[in-house]
């Protein structure tokens, strides 16, 4: 489990009993950690980021038709997300769902190629996902498997628009993501992403062709009852190339509360936080302007 700079790579496939030692691990200690030989094949990868770069390129009243389903949820023109003018992004809601891929790909007019492309894709992801999301959840002793297939997922496509003008400024500012897991596809030729380390240190995430990078947020957080670590990180624009990526989030439960299962709660470790549904949280921080999940959840700090 080595990385130039420290951030884990977990081959998987390695012997199963290693991988879900080594998940917890990276997800206690860094709350991030790549992943390789994963089965999500390349050629599909090649295939999206494709696909995402040809959508960007569309006049801006038809990305403009990817409309919100949850506050920042549809398009993101670039000046209008935070203080960046270098940021733009699509959402495509639901992304396991037939319904979520033909409703992103009809507000966008996209070609039938483009449409199976991005359905395969975000499946071959999201399939990935829950069986990350399993391991994590055996590996820190459950045993049956943990309902995530019914939580809500997001796949956000991201272009930064770097120019010469807008190297050594901040693309997308710290923060934490306000989901479970996110499972990023990185621009395997310009970098930029940073993570913080928990000694407060900015640790570059270099491109690495064919990988993932996944990252754990504020609902993995507070689902464990604190174990889990939601990494801060931020992208920088390090050279004057446009940068594209695909972050493809599982969020939280569709319905029901975002609480620490029995399983993490006794008399030695109490319950953090105050169940909170997932919605909720979202018009919180959105509502606040706050993106660091720890100064978030604060306002959640359970009194049992």
């Amino acid at each position: 489990m080595e990385e130039t700079r420290g951030i884990p790579i977990i081959d998987l496939e390695d012997f199963p009993v290693q991988i879900g030692k080594r998940i917890i691990e990276a997800s206690e200690e860094w709350g991030c950690f790549r992943i390789i030989n994963h089965k999500v094949p390349s050629t599909l990868m090649s295939e999206m980021k494709k696909v995402v770069t040809s959508l960007f390129d569309f006049p801006i009243d038809i990305k403009r038709r990817n409309t919100d389903v949850f506050p920042s949820s549809g398009y993101r023109a670039p000046s209008s997300y935070g203080a960046s003018p270098l940021y733009e992004s699509l959402g495509l809601y639901d992304m396991a769902s037939s319904q979520g891929v033909t409703t992103f790909c009809d507000q966008l007019d996209a070609s039938p190629l483009q449409k199976e492309i991005i359905d395969k894709y975000v499946k071959a992801v999201h399939d990935l996902a829950m069986d990350l999301a399993q391991k994590l959840a055996q590996s820190m002793g459950f045993k049956s498997d943990i309902e995530f297939e019914g939580w809500s997922s997001i796949c956000r496509m991201i272009k930064y628009h770097f120019s010469p003008e807008s190297v050594g400024s901040i693309g997308a500012r710290l923060h934490t993501d306000a989901s479970f897991m996110t499972i990023l596809q990185d621009d395997e030729n310009v970098g930029g992403l940073e993570v913080v380390d928990k000694s407060g240190e900015f640790v570059p995430v270099h491109p690495l062709p064919g990988a993932f990078l996944i990252n754990l947020g504020d609902i993995a957080m507070a689902w464990s009852n604190g174990r889990l670590y939601n990494v801060k990180h931020r992208v920088a624009c390090k050279e004057a190339a446009n940068r594209v990526c695909i972050a493809s989030f599982i969020l939280g439960p569709k319905e029901g509360f975002v609480k620490a299962p029995a399983e993490f709660v006794d008399c030695q470790h109490l319950p953090l936080y105050s169940p909170f549904t997932y919605d909720d949280y979202v018009k919180i921080r959105e509502s606040q302007n706050i993106r660091d999940g720890e100064v978030l959840l604060q306002l959640l700090r359970s009194h049992s």
